[in-house]
């Protein structure tokens, strides 16, 4: 199940559909997995606003509905939506591994102010109403407790992938170190990989795309 980042550039909501199914089709073709690619509320086509346990519900449904024809799920994301993956796992034993890709490991600092961030979601189209969200705080404190390093240490010894650029822009790459830390802590087996020169939009590197499929191959 691919979870795809938030998107944060002005309009970039309703492009969601177009930049991630190419991905899911060589994913599929490639690595013999069969690949969901939801899209979450606010995003693409679907409606709703965005919010971070809005999100996690959509995928904890997606992961029951597979549980149904007894089907192991693994959860990879990129920026957010790896933060997502991680506390999915966290929360789900039915996820039995997780592909974690430019995800940030401290959401306050991520996030920053929250005035501008929300603007920014605005922007991009995964906010649209204007009484949305009825508590600005209460919102971002949604997000900020995904946390991304415990739900790491929680994932007891399911296989993780952790992918992050040398120059990405928007996560410092030590987040990763911190995930892949916390989660060798809780005995799960941490394949990671800093990329030279590779920035946030890891999904566009061959180099990352190439890593990913082997790592499912190996996981199958």
């Amino acid at each position: 199940m691919l979870c795809h980042e938030l998107p944060r550039d002005p309009g970039a909501a309703e492009a969601i559909d177009r930049t991630y199914p190419w991905l899911a089709d060589r994913l599929a073709q490639e690595s013999g997995w069969r690949v969901i690619l939801p899209t979450l509320r606010g995003a693409g086509g679907s409606a709703g606003e965005f919010s971070a346990l809005g999100w996690l519900a959509d995928l904890r449904f997606l992961v029951a509905h597979e549980a149904q024809q007894a089907v192991q799920v693994c959860a990879v994301g990129f920026g957010l939506g790896g933060a997502l993956a991680l506390r999915l796992a966290a929360d789900e034993e039915r996820v039995v591994g997780v592909g974690s890709l430019g995800a940030p490991a401290d959401l306050a600092a991520w996030v920053g102010d929250a005035s501008a961030f929300l603007q920014r979601c605005r922007d991009s189209g995964v906010v649209r109403s204007a009484g949305f969200p009825p508590d600005l705080s209460s919102w971002v404190d949604e997000l900020v407790g995904l946390d991304p390093v415990q739900a790491a240490g929680s994932l007891a010894g399911r296989p993780l992938l952790i992918v992050h650029g040398t120059d990405d822009a928007e996560v410092p790459a030590q987040a990763a170190r911190g995930l892949a830390e916390a989660a060798a802590r809780s005995g799960s087996t941490v394949d990671l990989r800093v990329v030279p020169g590779a920035g946030h939009w890891l999904r566009a590197d061959p180099r990352v795309v190439a890593t990913l499929i082997g790592w499912l191959e190996r996981h199958q």
